[in-house]
């Protein structure tokens, strides 16, 4: 990847000292940038909504009893995490509100400095096996660098110093414990900015120890939580800009692929991390944690400014757009934990067979404790996103980098100041102008991203066709005030194939996605009038696979609201599909998993509604196609059980993946823990009745690490009309480990079957694989 023009050592605002490597892009100061139009919309939204108030309802938010302004008392990462966009939201809308009451958390945060450096909780100092937990203040560190951009406070520098200061005199086992060792890469972050600016080159050291106890990204992927991914995969590329080692660079494009070619397979720009990313479960109906969405923005964002790759703001805009709005309900009161491509039901109940943490995760709430790091962390999601919408080039010139109604004023060619206005209706519509303000004529290099996905890009200067190639189009001229910039990006609707996800198709137009529109009920479930919390239930059909080969039609709509919703959206799509009448819902209202496709449908051919993904909270995303010459779909097995582990998957015995051991845990798992020594039973529910002679389980069994063992007996039991019958064995049942154990009996017709297991006393036990033939 060669590093695109500018890059260098000028510019205007903190250009990179070395022997930093000098990068393209420069980050303007807060306020530079005005959004409007859609943009403005949402941060206002935020600021009546959840963001904007959680310190009204989050009992982490309240100063008085907080331990980052009085280090006496407790407090871990989520006042760091909500201040941080709280702060950025401020600065960009200039509420009033927002700003009194950041002012407030700084001059309380930075009174609580220590005489060596630390600051906020004493308890933090000794947390980590009797060392300081460092991760609680990276995020705060963020927080501290906008608001001296923004206010100028000149405490922050030497607040930042003395800390960093402190971090240096650690020894190096420190670096490498808890969170912290996998997102060294925001506190690297910050020790660039103040280099930056003071030019101690004790930080260069702090970030070489700080890369060295990182997790080792460099080899490949550490950990496969999927925050830490998002946070952590830029780190080899960031210690690339003081290494110079290619292999730094590499790794963080290296493990993006990686990541997303297993677990990315499908379209709003995640990947499948439902807390982690686990093998066997990368269908789009998996998720990706809010968490995930915002810190993966930002890491694209910061990956813009270093590389120059329009790579990186391609997905930023991606998530930006088709995962973020999906995130909250449409007046951003309220969120969930996880967004997922194909999602149909957003209730209050755990989901065995699809996610992993052992609590109801979709439903929209403010969560302060079941969601608890993603309502506090989600804010900055809009608001960083505008502060890159414009970045400062080090040629001294001015970058469209992500594209949003907007006004930025900044210094430019020999320190003059101008400003450009950005009016677009982008990503809904194609067209974007821009309007130069200036004093007087001036000289300076006017750059615009291409989007990968717009290879005819085309240009007009004062109505004046140019031809400018490259990822980002050069223009540089003398401008004038009312010199007009037209860039068109001509959107066509295109279709993705996602080939390791049964070959399901996304629908594209330009950077938007889009889905099936469901009609949607909302039902309260908890909360109050001002905060509610929402289930959402669909109230139309939703197993379509789309026509092969149909043609889609756009559709303009007059402008609503809010464009992420169902009613505001100012363009949808149509397209031919039919219904899959075996695509169904499991036995806990989740989305079925994709079959091979294209699937086969003898249904009528109905004409549907597509919406953009960021507009639809239940939304099929990744469909099936539909061909005469395609596959039949089955309908799958319902299982139900006596109990199942909340972390566990009620589907995995019929997952069809098969197990190297009993003790496999890189493939999905059945068990009943923690119930042990009782008698427990799983069922099948073939859908159909079937003429049955053999059952075998392989039993899971984590002697050595865990309290799962193969059961002391087990017994299959067939349903004849309302009576459970055990089957007439003609073999034993066996209880060996690291094998299927068959048992075979006079054949009998059934549509249930039932496995009943006898655990053996103080243990529990599960399954990795149920077979029935």
């Amino acid at each position: 990847m060669a590093m695109p023009e500018p890059a260098g050592r000028s510019g205007h605002y903190v250009p990179q000292r070395a022997p930093l490597r000098p990068v393209p892009f420069q980050k303007l100061p807060p306020g530079a940038i005005e959004p409007r139009g859609w943009l403005a919309q949402q941060l206002a939204l935020q600021v009546d909504g959840l963001c904007g108030r959680y310190d009204e309802i989050s009992d982490f938010l309240v100063y008085e009893t907080n331990g980052w302004v009085d280090p006496a008392l407790g407090a871990w990462e989520e006042l760091p995490y909500w201040l941080r966009g709280f702060g950025d939201l401020g600065y960009v809308t200039g509420d009033t509100g927002v700003l009194t009451r950041t002012q407030r958390w700084m001059d309380g945060i930075l009174a609580t400095q220590a005489d060596d450096g630390w600051f906020g909780p004493e308890r933090l100092r000794t947390s980590l096996e009797n060392g300081p937990d460092f991760w609680p203040g990276m995020p705060l560190l963020a927080a501290f660098r906008s608001w001296y951009e923004y206010s100028g406070d000149e405490r922050v520098i030497p607040f930042m110093t003395k800390y960093l200061r402190f971090q240096n005199t650690q020894p190096p086992e420190v670096f490498n414990r808890s969170w912290g060792a996998f997102r060294w890469g925001d506190n690297i972050d910050s020790a660039y900015w103040l280099y930056n600016r003071t030019g101690e080159q004790w930080l260069l050291d702090l970030v070489t120890k700080m890369h060295n106890g990182s997790a080792d990204y460099v080899s490949g992927i550490p950990n496969w939580h999927n925050v830490n991914l998002a946070q952590g995969f830029r780190e080899p590329l960031q210690y690339w800009l003081l290494s110079g080692d290619a292999k730094h660079r590499d790794a963080t494009y290296r493990n993006y692929a990686t990541v997303m070619g297993l677990y990315g397979q499908f379209p709003g720009g995640g990947f499948a991390g439902d807390e982690n990313s686990r093998p066997g479960f990368g269908d789009p109906r998996q998720g990706f944690e809010t968490c995930g969405i915002v810190e993966l923005m930002h890491s694209c964002e910061l990956l813009t400014r270093f590389t120059g790759d329009v790579a990186w703001t391609d997905r930023c805009e991606e998530l930006a757009f088709n995962s973020l709005p999906a995130s909250y309900d449409p007046q951003q009161q309220v969120m969930h934990y996880i967004t997922c491509a194909n999602s149909v039901q957003l209730d209050d109940r755990r989901k065995h067979g699809q996610f992993q943490n052992p609590f109801a995760m979709q439903s929209y709430k403010y969560g302060v404790h079941q969601y608890r790091c993603c309502p506090h962390n989600y804010g900055m999601g809009w608001p960083y996103y505008a502060q890159e919408l414009w970045l400062a080039t080090t040629d001294n010139g001015l970058a469209a980098s992500m594209y949003a109604a907007s006004k930025v004023t900044a210094t430019i060619g020999a320190g003059e100041t101008v400003s450009v206005v950005q009016d677009t209706e982008y990503p809904f519509s194609d067209t974007i102008a821009f309007t130069v303000q200036t004093q007087r004529p001036v000289r300076f290099p006017f750059y615009l991203r291409r989007p990968g996905w717009a290879d005819d890009a085309t240009l007009k200067v004062n109505g004046q066709r140019v031809h400018v190639s490259g990822d980002w189009m050069k223009l540089e001229r003398t401008w004038h005030t009312g010199d007009r910039v037209e860039l068109t990006l001509p959107m066509r609707t295109t279709t993705r194939v996602w080939e390791d996800n049964q070959h399901s198709v996304s629908v594209d137009r330009g950077p938007l996605t889009y889905s099936l529109q469901i009609d949607e009920r909302y039902e309260r479930i908890g909360g109050t009038d001002e905060w509610p919390e929402l289930s959402v239930y669909p109230e139309s059909p939703w197993n379509y696979g789309l026509v092969a080969d149909a043609p889609f039609d756009v559709v303009q709509r007059e402008e609503g609201d809010n464009p992420f919703t169902t009613d505001g959206v100012p363009l949808t799509l149509t397209t031919l599909a039919r219904r899959i009448p075996q695509w169904e819902t499991d036995t806990e209202d989740v989305v079925g998993l994709l079959q091979p496709g294209p699937a086969q449908s003898d249904e009528p051919v109905e004409t549907v509604t597509l919406i953009p993904m960021g507009a639809a909270r239940l939304r099929v995303t990744s469909f099936p196609q539909v061909a005469a010459d395609g596959k039949a779909w089955s309908y799958r097995t319902r299982i139900t059980a006596s109990h199942v582990n909340d972390g566990d998957s009620l589907e995995a015995p019929d997952s069809g993946r098969t197990p190297e051991s009993s003790a496999d845990t890189s493939i999905p798992r059945f068990t009943w823990w923690d119930r042990r020594g009782t008698t427990e039973w799983i069922e099948y529910d073939l859908r159909s009745v079937r003429e049955l002679s053999a059952v075998s389980a392989y039993w899971f069994d984590d002697t050595g690490s865990g309290q799962c063992r193969v059961p002391q007996s087990w017994q299959v039991l067939w349903l004849d009309g309302e009576t459970w019958r055990p089957v007439q064995n003609t073999t034993p049942y066996d209880v060996a480990v690291d094998r299927l154990n068959t048992t075979t009996f006079t054949p009998v017709r059934t549509q249930h079957v039932r496995v009943e297991v006898v655990l053996r006393p103080t243990y529990s036990g599960g399954l990795l694989q149920l077979l029935v033939t």
